[in-house]
């Protein structure tokens, strides 16, 4: 499953590479963020951090990297992923290939007990007021259960998006809804996110503005609290 999971990866990024019209619409994003944490759904997985992305559509199909590398603290997170998804309207799908510098540094090692790769699908839909999406991880270095097994780890989240103030606001709720080892330990159903960020472009030039944004994280799971503050650099 893991190594045909990587074969579209590839054959995807081949066909992407290759030459196109200009009329096939085809469009790229190459941007980074600059963030004091790095929280994931509700984590903490590293200090001030430098999270680069690189992709590209065609047609609703994306294939994006996205990486993390801690800027302040040499031990923290080292990520690397790859995400190919397709969207049509406002329903998306897609899979995703994690990498984490841990518990093994090798990023070509796939073994099913020798691996910092973790795959995971996710769907989701677009309501206009709000999004709901889902992800379970299926394949890789996945969480356990209270048995010990593989707990095909799983975490679903809302977002209400809004503007109050001058500023476009994002609100979150995320929770996993069974137990898992890879998700702060979760016992059972968990609230591990609750989020609320705004975001304003400050402009530099007539052609140039720098997105800012700042927000407040709370994990009830963990009662855990962040505030957040980051900068995104793009063309």
């Amino acid at each position: 499953m893991v190594n045909k999971v990587l074969s579209a990866m590839v054959i995807g990024m081949i066909a992407f590479a290759m030459p196109v019209n200009a009329q096939d619409n085809v469009s790229g994003t190459v941007s980074a963020d600059v963030v004091n944490q790095y929280i994931w759904r509700g984590q903490d997985l590293g200090d001030v951090s430098l999270q680069p992305t690189l992709g590209l559509n065609y047609k609703g199909l994306s294939l994006t990297g996205w990486g993390n590398v801690g800027l302040s603290d040499k031990d923290d997170t080292k990520e690397f992923d790859i995400t190919a998804a397709y969207a049509i309207g406002k329903f998306h799908v897609g899979i995703t290939d994690y990498w984490f510098n841990t518990p093994i540094d090798k990023y070509f090692s796939y073994s099913a007990h020798n691996t910092s790769h973790v795959f995971e699908g996710n769907v989701g839909y677009d309501f206009g007021k709000f999004s709901l999406n889902w992800y379970t991880n299926f394949a890789g270095n996945d969480g356990l259960n209270k048995d010990g097994k593989r707990a095909y780890s799983s975490y679903a989240e809302a977002n209400i998006p809004f503007a109050l103030g001058g500023l476009n606001w994002n609100a979150t709720i995320g929770a996993v809804p069974y137990a898992t080892s890879f998700y702060a330990k979760a016992n059972g159903f968990a609230v591990t996110n609750v989020s609320l960020k705004a975001t304003k472009d400050i402009r530099v030039s007539d052609s140039f503005t720098i997105p800012i944004f700042a927000g407040i994280t709370a994990n009830p799971s963990t009662q855990k609290a962040y505030l957040l503050f980051g900068f995104t650099l793009k063309p």
